[in-house]
């Protein structure tokens, strides 16, 4: 079976405000396939670690297919412990945005198959980190 990792990452401005995602799929060995970043309006933080990890399960399916994604074992990577915590089972989600966002992920989750949730320390997170921060900046520098 192939292994696809993808790291993602949220970015807010105001907690909430203007918010952004930062996706990057990397083949089994680690080598970068494809980086994205994205603006998404007004969020929280947690809002926008839950919008990079539904981005990042809808882009595997149109990167792969719908039905060839379901033989790859994705490893979704993130530095957000409440997030990982959550879609692991491990911790309640009391917040009505976070469930209704939290069942779009696991539904994702449901149709691609093999899919696990790892928590990273920030550091390993750099390059989705960096992809949202960019987004954002763009956004701003669009204002002016």
């Amino acid at each position: 079976m192939n292994k696809l990792i993808i790291y993602t990452d949220g970015a807010s401005r105001g907690n909430p405000g203007k918010a952004s995602i930062g996706v990057v799929f990397c083949d089994q060995k680690g080598e970068t396939i494809k980086t994205y970043g994205q603006a998404i309006g007004i969020a929280t933080n947690n809002e926008a670690e839950y919008q990079a990890v539904i981005f990042a399960l809808k882009k595997s399916k149109a990167l792969f297919g719908k039905e060839k994604i379901k033989e790859y074992d994705i490893e979704v990577r993130s530095d957000s412990q409440l997030m990982v915590s959550q879609l692991r089972g491990e911790y309640k989600i009391i917040e009505p945005k976070i469930q209704s966002l939290f069942m779009q992920a696991w539904n994702l989750r449901v149709e691609i198959g093999k899919t696990t949730f790892t928590l990273i320390p920030r550091e390993e997170n750099r390059q989705a980190d960096r992809a949202a921060n960019e987004a954002l900046d763009k956004e701003v520098k669009s204002l002016f």
